[in-house]
C-alpha cells in the first residue's frame, strides 16, 4: 500500500493535479495520509524501544515484579493510527487491564510495523523464552501485511507454523475484516477470504486450547471516525474496538 501510495503522490504533486484539482481531493489526502503514517512509524518504534528498555530495567531490580504482558505482532500492535504509541489497542488495554485488576500490569512491546508471520515466527517468538521472567500473558496479532505479500497456500501454512511455536495460553488476535476504509470495493470482495484465515486461526487455536480476540466481530459498522488518515490502519475509536475483543478473551481480564 505505501509503494502504491508513494507512487500515487508524485500524481498528486504534479502541475496537472493543481490544475485538476487532483491535488486536493480524497486521492491527494490519502497519499498525505500514508506520508504521516509513514513518518509515526519511526516515532512510535523509538516510543516502544524506549519503554521496553525502561520496563526491562525496572523488573531487574524489583523484589515483586508486577505481572508481565509481551506483545507481538505488527504496526497495529506499535498503535499505528492514534494519534500517539499509547492510543493503540495495547495501550488502551493495558489501562483497562490495570482497572479491571488491580495490578500495576506492565508491556513489552515485541511488535515491529511492516512484519508478516514469518517475521513473528523467527524475530519476535525466539525473544519470549529469553526473557529474565516468564510474561503473565503473551498476545499476537499477525497476518494482514501478509495478505499482499504472501500466496495463499504460504500464509495459511506460516499461521499454522506461528500457532504451533507461541507459548502456551497465548490469545491470538484474527484479522479484522476488510470492509471498510481505503479498501472500499476491493476490502468487501476479499471478505472471504479473510474469512477462511480466520477459520484456520480458530481451528489451530482449538487444538492447542489458545484463545482468540474475535477482532473481526467488535470490528464493525459504522465507520466513520474509526480510520485513520491512511483510511487503512485504525484510528484511537477503532482500537477501541480491538481493545474490546482483546479483553473479552483475556481470562484474568
Amino acid at each position: 500500500m505505501e509503494i502504491v501510495a508513494t507512487a500515487a503522490s508524485v500524481v498528486t504533486r504534479s502541475p496537472y493535479a493543481e490544475v485538476s484539482g487532483l491535488r486536493g481531493g480524497k486521492f491527494g489526502r490519502w497519499t498525505d495520509g500514508v506520508a504521516a503514517m509513514r513518518q509515526d512509524c519511526a516515532t512510535f518504534a523509538s516510543y516502544w524501544r524506549a519503554h521496553n528498555e525502561q520496563v526491562l530495567a525496572h523488573r531487574e531490580f524489583a523484589t515483586e515484579p508486577a505481572p508481565l504482558w509481551v506483545v507481538l505482532g505488527d504496526s497495529t500492535a506499535q498503535g499505528l493510527g492514534a494519534p500517539g504509541p499509547e492510543g493503540g489497542y495495547v495501550g488502551q488495554a493495558l489501562q483497562q487491564l490495570r482497572r479491571k485488576t488491580g495490578q500495576h500490569w506492565q508491556v513489552l512491546n515485541l511488535s515491529v510495523s511492516g512484519a508478516l508471520i514469518r517475521d513473528v515466527l523467527t524475530e519476535q517468538v525466539p525473544k519470549v523464552p529469553q526473557l529474565p521472567q516468564a510474561p503473565d500473558l503473551v498476545t499476537v496479532g499477525i497476518g494482514a501485511n501478509d495478505i499482499f505479500y504472501s500466496a495463499p497456500a504460504k500464509l495459511f501454512a506460516d499461521m499454522r507454523s506461528l500457532l504451533a511455536a507461541i507459548p502456551k495460553g497465548t490469545v491470538v488476535l484474527d484479522l479484522p475484516l476488510p470492509a471498510g476504509g481505503f479498501l472500499g470495493i476491493v476490502g468487501r470482495v476479499s471478505v472471504p477470504y479473510v474469512n477462511r484465515i480466520n477459520r484456520v486461526i480458530r481451528e489451530v487455536a482449538s487444538e492447542r486450547d489458545l484463545p482468540v480476540a474475535a477482532v473481526s466481530t467488535h470490528f464493525t459498522p459504522p465507520w466513520p471516525g474509526k480510520f485513520s488518515c491512511d483510511s487503512f490502519h485504525p484510528s484511537q475509536d477503532g482500537y477501541r474496538d480491538w481493545t474490546r475483543a482483546l479483553l473479552a478473551a483475556i481470562p484474568v481480564a
